[in-house]
């Protein structure tokens, strides 16, 4: 007996931007089975036979599904916590929460929720950057007038710094005589409750439970993602640490794999995790890679070289911080680094490096230069994910090496100010997530959030990467900036590169995922300086219409 004919379903639009520039634009989109059938005219799709044709789009413009190349996600359960930060941030709910503009105002909102907790239960606050405050450091004293008895935790924007209270200090045994790097300090020589970068974070980590991770693979916490990158319309996206729990990657393989689930998503090992132990890690990622699906897709291997350059614990070339500060932190020992790359590229592995600062950067670049002499690969595409800092001979080394980079051009907005005035000077500054500099030297290039970091949300950076400017209005490095269809392309097809799944996703072309973003406007057809504001309206998953609700 044989099987029914798969029902075809042709979308029109006002226009459709493919991303694909052997056929720029269309009018009509023809799926079956969840792919791509066909692109173009609707008198160009007649052939494949009887179609129903859906106008539900017909006054919008589509174009791929977005791909956020370096988020994570804990995005969405972090609205769990407090957040603490200092610009207005949205919910996944949609509630509009205000940004902090002082350490009063921090310590007023964490008071407000620490009445409705239970007694014992740790108050956790999230998205703080003491940078905006003038150089005055966040202290014991400041959370101690939160709660004296309660221990409280703040996580701060970057990830790679916090601030806890005295009880929290005692809880995890810090003391005048811890010796762990990152630290900070009193005058009197007691702990400041400022935690620098993972090993000094780790006693507190290890307490709490880790939640600024974990809370990302429950199912509350992939449901809130799944919303938060919808409303972005972002349809693939990554977890670029991951620590590859069992309980958690059952979650995600099977919540994902649900038909109306938003996004595919494409988590990163990390290698911090597994201490060191490139093998231990790379048999935990062999065996769940068992649970990918067209919906995940595990395999990639994230390292950490530094830390942050707002926290000042990135490590920087000559002539060191602006401000006068000590260089930052390796996460990764100099010493130690060659052998992890080597062992994750021997394994075929492809590699997400975190280099903020352009010294670690020259570190990776080496150590990759040194794994593709020892074992020559080709296509590896191991990727130098921030990258702030990378200068033009080291863009010329990656691409030498045929290594790729995934820009954090959100940072020129959130940080551009204090990169200029305070961490790195104004020359320098300039040339922060240098987008121009990569495509001038062939080097495949993406941008991304790093959500929770910053707020997911491709088309603002893109606007980021085509405008270049500050939250106080200054454009940073007017010759970094690139176009808007570079930007559009950076988000799509140079992200999905980056992830090895260009092949799949990031263009409308036959045989993909289909897989679109539904816009109000055409961004090629819209000012630059209004590329931010065009509307999301909803987006399509293997084929499925996904509203919004207030769309």
């Amino acid at each position: 007996m044989s099987q029914p004919a798969a029902r075809t379903t042709i979308y029109a639009a006002r226009t459709i931007l493919t991303m694909n520039p052997a056929q720029p634009r269309a009018t009509h989109v023809a799926v079956r089975d969840g792919r791509i059938l066909g692109v173009g005219s609707r008198e160009d799709l007649a052939g494949w036979g009887p179609a129903q044709v859906d106008e539900r789009y017909a006054d919008r413009v589509l174009m791929p599904g977005l791909v956020e190349g370096h988020c994570h996600l804990p995005e969405g359960g972090m609205w769990k916590f407090v957040y603490v930060g200092y610009y207005d941030r949205r919910g996944p709910d949609g509630r509009l929460w205000q940004g902090l503009k002082s350490f009063d105002e921090v310590a007023g909102r964490l008071r407000d929720f620490e009445r409705a907790l239970a007694q014992g239960e740790t108050l956790i606050g999230w998205g703080f950057d003491p940078i905006f405050f003038g150089g005055e450091r966040m202290s014991i004293r400041d959370l101690d007038a939160v709660s004296a008895d309660r221990a409280v935790v703040v996580m701060h924007a970057s990830m790679h710094l916090m601030n806890v209270n005295t009880p929290m200090l005692a809880q995890a045994g810090i003391d005048r005589d811890t010796d762990i790097e990152g630290v900070s300090r009193l005058a009197d020589g007691q702990p400041s409750g400022e935690l620098c970068e993972f090993a000094a974070m780790f006693p507190v980590l290890r307490l709490i439970g880790s939640p600024f991770r974990t809370v990302g693979m429950t199912e509350e916490g992939l449901r809130m993602f799944g919303k938060v990158a919808q409303w972005a319309g972002v349809t693939t996206a990554t977890d670029l640490v991951n620590e590859l729990g069992d309980e958690g990657l059952a979650t995600l393989a099977r919540v994902t794999a649900e038909p109306d689930y938003p996004v595919r998503i494409v988590p990163a090992a990390s290698a911090l995790t597994y201490a060191g132990d490139p093998a231990r890690c790379l048999e935990k990622l062999e065996a769940a890679r068992r649970l990918n699906h067209d919906k995940l897709r595990l395999g990639m291997v994230k390292l950490v070289v530094d830390g942050s350059i707002q926290g000042f614990t990135a490590r920087v070339r000559w002539p060191g911080y602006y401000n006068g500060a000590p260089n930052g932190i390796w996460v990764i020992a100099p010493a130690e680094l060659d052998a992890m790359v080597q062992a994750y590229h021997d394994a075929g592995a492809q590699l997400h490096i975190h280099t903020n600062g352009d010294e670690a950067t020259q570190l990776a670049i080496d150590a990759v230069d040194r794994a593709l002499q020892r074992t020559p690969r080709r296509d590896h595409r191991h990727t130098l994910q921030h990258c702030q800092m990378a200068d033009a001979a080291q863009f010329r080394r990656m691409a030498s090496l045929g290594m790729c980079v995934n820009l954090f051009a959100n940072h020129i907005f959130y940080w551009g100010d204090a990169h200029y005035a305070l961490t790195m000077g104004p020359d320098r500054a300039n040339r922060m997530d240098a987008c121009a500099s990569a495509a001038r030297a062939g080097v495949p290039f993406a941008i991304h959030s790093d959500a929770p970091i910053t707020p997911l949300g491709p088309l603002f950076t893109a606007w980021c990467a085509v405008n270049r400017q500050t939250s106080s209005g200054r454009v940073l490095g007017e010759s970094e900036r690139i176009g808007v269809d570079a930007a559009l392309h950076a988000i799509t097809l140079g992200a999905a590169y980056t992830l090895c799944l260009d092949h799949l996703v990031g263009s409308i072309e036959v045989g993909k995922h289909a897989d679109f973003c539904v816009l109000e406007d055409d961004p090629t057809a819209t000012p630059p300086e209004r590329l931010k504001d065009i509307k999301v309206l909803g987006t399509v998953i293997g084929g499925r219409p996904l509203a919004l609700q207030d769309a």
